[in-house]
């Protein structure tokens, strides 16, 4: 759920999150590796550059806590914690729905009815 909350703020990420302490915290736990580290270091200068082409390749990357491992970043940065209130009250019905993945399953209508 936490790479769909981020698919909708993608560009509030961007425009707001300074990407420098993100990207060293997601080398250090693993979720960018040495290949990626070096080539967003390349682009410093623009940090709205970096911070995008961060965002595209976590979202093209298959780990399982690349999501949960960018919010435990933007966390950490006291400065953020109106993103991490907006990305906590981001709702997941509506998220869901957004992306028409209650029809088929019926599983979203039945598992979040009561939330």
């Amino acid at each position: 759920m936490l790479k769909l909350k981020f698919r909708k703020l993608h560009q509030t990420v961007i425009d707001n999150v300074d990407p420098a302490s993100i990207i060293h915290f997601l080398f250090q736990e693993a979720a960018i590796g040495v290949n990626d580290l070096r080539a967003l270091q390349k682009i410093k200068d623009d940090p709205q550059q970096q911070c995008g082409d961060l965002m595209t390749l976590l979202h093209a990357s298959e780990h399982p806590q690349a999501f949960i491992q960018l919010y435990a970043a933007i966390k950490r940065e006291s400065h953020l914690k109106w993103l991490v209130e907006r990305i906590d009250n981001e709702s997941v019905i509506d998220l869901l729905q957004q992306l028409d993945i209650s029809e088929p399953t019926g599983c979203v209508n039945m598992c979040f009815s009561e939330i």
